[in-house]
């Protein structure tokens, strides 16, 4: 028997899947929340500020890995071949000499700064202005094969923000590591920042590396843009690795720390959305929807196809970021399932300040009676506004709580809700919300038609594609698309599993340890066509509200 791990890091937890990397059978899965992230330490919502300790990663780490074991039959630790991690991105951080990162040294352990800044922080939005500007004056545009619009949820704008904010941060950091890149090295004790391997997929999506001009940008440009970063290109990396790379094997420390054999290969890490298409067994003319807190949209083309094409406005196209052998193209809405977790925070504010208040109930019945109703919030929300028929309400929302991702970034937009009136209940709000992200979805698959790639089929895969019905439903009205629900709940870990298994030697290839450990499909959903066209028509109506919204409620900065 071999087995293999995956290792999905999210936003709010990791998740350890064991299969048998001949079969793909689930062996056992575990999930851990990170600790200090779930007390709400080191963010700052009104500042748009998200940061994670690295004790997180690591505790976390070590108990999934041991908890999956438990629950795996005998013997099952010491057939483990191989590893694999995905996590969220562009998350990275600012390390020392040894790849340490600062959190990790005592004298910045509760530094916000010195720890992972996560892919929804969005405190670099000036940093990533004048990252594009320059570009667009360059010689050379590094945005081109990011979509041409450079983003502050990336890298650069990321650690720039924070040189220029923390004088002592400054004078230690030596240079940065993505959170992907990070794992692989530390478990296998290859962490210096000159040697250590990086992601194809971190580097080319959210680091404007390609090969075409020698990789990341140049030190011209980027002492230009800032001389803070004067000597960091050099004491990062050339070269790039797709995920079917070995970095190398688990240590002796970290082999008896996770209860396993020092003969497990660790593959190149990449972000969860790249190995969830794989883990949803992505093929050429498959639109992959990662849907979450936010989505990520993945895409896998033929080179013959995308050919010198370059798609505007989307998170990049990077050579074998997705598959090796293919161009990767990605991209994404910065809120989707956040957006409704925004309204059910909203409607539990006077439930938790009044209740609280309350002298009819005792302390721990409040607490029940809170979380019982916060609980039904969405439930009842969805039951109500799935019986209103499409075009009755008048209300149309935007979906840029959190900024728009794709099409074309733009981390200083904000969402609206227009046509409210005294009739407006929750339910109409929620169902506008909801109908919000759909358009949104429409938005990037448009851009990707409009210049001339092919989708044959969409996939979701995530949490809301396998428990909300009503979404995905709305989702494929909006569309005018069948969508395909992957039928494992753990797709990016098993994406993770596969390239682990290739890693290990265990295939040749990713696309046949996809036909081996696929999972599968749950079920398809199919599109109203009698709501799709009234669905149209309300999207022109989102196009002039979304328009409008840009132009005229823009944040300023």
């Amino acid at each position: 028997m071999k087995y293999v791990i995956g290792l999905d890091y999210g936003t709010d937890s990791c998740r350890a899947v064991i299969a048998d990397a001949l079969s793909g059978k689930e062996i056992s899965t575990a999930v851990k929340y990170y600790p200090r992230w779930k007390q709400g330490k080191y963010c700052d919502p009104k500042t748009n500020r998200y940061r994670q300790h690295p004790l997180d990663y690591i505790e976390v780490l070590e108990e999934s890995i041991r908890e999956a074991l438990t629950k795996a039959p005998a013997g099952t630790a010491g057939n483990v071949v191989g590893m694999a991690f995905d996590t969220t991105g562009s998350t990275p951080v600012l390390i020392d000499e040894e790849g340490t990162p600062l959190a990790l040294r005592p004298e910045f352990a509760e530094n916000p700064n010195a720890m992972f800044v996560l892919w929804k922080d969005h405190t670099a939005v000036r940093e990533a202005a004048q990252i594009n500007a320059l570009a667009k004056r360059w010689e050379i545009d590094y945005t081109a094969y990011e979509g041409g619009i450079y983003s502050s949820e990336w890298v650069w704008a990321k650690m720039l923000h924070i040189l220029r904010e923390d004088e002592q941060v400054r004078g230690t950091a030596y240079s940065w590591v993505e959170h992907c890149d990070w794992m692989p090295a530390f478990i296998t004790g290859n962490s210096k920042p000159e040697t250590m391997p990086r992601s194809r997929c971190a580097a080319g999506h959210k680091a404007m590396w390609h090969a075409s001009w020698g990789g990341l940008p140049s030190e011209e440009f980027l002492m230009a843009l800032d001389p803070l970063l004067a000597g960091f290109r050099s004491r990062l990396y050339e070269e790039t690795y797709p995920s079917n790379v070995k970095v190398g094997h688990l240590t002796p420390e970290w082999a008896a720390r996770l209860g396993l054999t020092t003969h497990v290969a660790v593959a190149v890490g990449a972000f969860d959305c790249h190995m969830g298409a794989v883990g949803a067994q992505i093929k050429p003319g498959d639109f992959v929807r990662v849907i979450g807190t936010s989505t990520c949209d993945i895409m896998a083309v033929p080179y013959e196809e995308i050919g010198d094409k370059l798609i505007p406005g989307i998170c990049g196209q990077v050579d074998g970021s997705v598959i090796p052998g293919m161009a990767g193209l990605e991209a994404g809405q910065s809120g989707f399932g956040d957006i409704y977790a925004w309204f059910k925070q909203v409607l539990e504010w006077p439930l938790k300040l009044l209740v609280n208040k309350s002298n009819l109930l005792d302390r721990e019945t409040k607490e029940k009676l809170v979380t019982e109703i916060a609980d039904a919030i969405i439930p009842e929300l969805t039951k109500e506004a799935e019986k209103v028929p499409v075009g009755e309400s008048t209300l149309i929302a935007t979906d840029w709580m959190n900024g728009r991702r794709t099409p074309d970034a733009n981390q200083l937009l904000t969402g609206s809700i227009c046509g409210l009136t005294l009739g407006s209940t929750a339910p109409l709000i929620f169902r506008a919300l909801v109908e919000a992200t759909a358009y949104g979805s429409k938005a990037i698959v448009d851009r990707f038609l409009e210049n001339g790639v092919e989708i044959k089929e969409v996939i979701g895969i995530g949490g809301i594609s396998l428990k909300s019905p009503f979404v995905m439903q709305t989702l494929s009205d909006v569309l005018g698309m069948p969508i395909k629900v992957a039928k494992t709940e753990q797709a990016c870990a098993f994406g993770a599993a596969m390239f682990a298994a290739v890693a290990a030697g265990v295939y040749g290839k990713v696309e046949d340890a996809q036909d081996a450990m696929g999972q599968g499909f749950a079920f398809e959903y199919h599109p109203n066509a009698e709501n799709h066209a009234a669905y149209m028509e309300l999207y022109k109506k989102y196009q002039q509200i979304a328009l409008f919204t840009e132009n005229e409620l823009t944040q300023i900065n």
